[in-house]
């Protein structure tokens, strides 16, 4: 049977003098205080129209995703196949149109007028997705 003086004195269990002493616990504070409250603000993802006016939609399984964003004017949307045949992202009223994508290619458009785009994948066509452009409120 392991008694309490054994246990204190194993490496793994810190005695007091192993312990931050006080003072250097109050010089961490306002380091732990700006990572608790001021980095979630830079961590935590942005809106599209705010990070960096890029978004990206992924392409797996024959399905578009996310199915529709809504963007900002001058957002470069990416569009990143993950499957393992090719695939086209064609707008429908042919505002862009990419080649056939292989397996991890991309393709980008930038979005500038305001409106909603469909489109489609033009070797699979019940594969389909869409733009929302809206200038931001104000």
């Amino acid at each position: 049977m392991t008694n309490f003086a054994e246990i204190k004195n194993t490496p793994h269990v810190r005695n007091d003098s192993q312990h931050l002493p006080r003072r250097a616990m109050v010089r961490a504070l306002p380091i732990v205080f700006a990572t608790a409250f001021v980095m979630p603000g830079v961590i935590a993802p942005l809106p599209a129209s705010a990070a960096d006016n890029a978004v990206t939609v992924e392409i797996s399984n024959f399905v578009y995703s996310p199915k529709v964003i809504t963007v900002a004017p001058g957002t470069t949307v990416t569009w990143v196949n993950h499957d393992d045949i090719p695939h086209t992202v064609t707008a429908t009223e042919e505002a862009f149109r990419s080649p056939p994508l292989d397996t991890e290619d991309t393709f980008k458009f930038t979005f500038t007028t305001p409106g909603e785009y469909a489109y489609f994948c033009a070797l699979h066509p019940q594969m389909t997705g869409g733009v929302v452009v809206k200038p931001a409120a104000g």
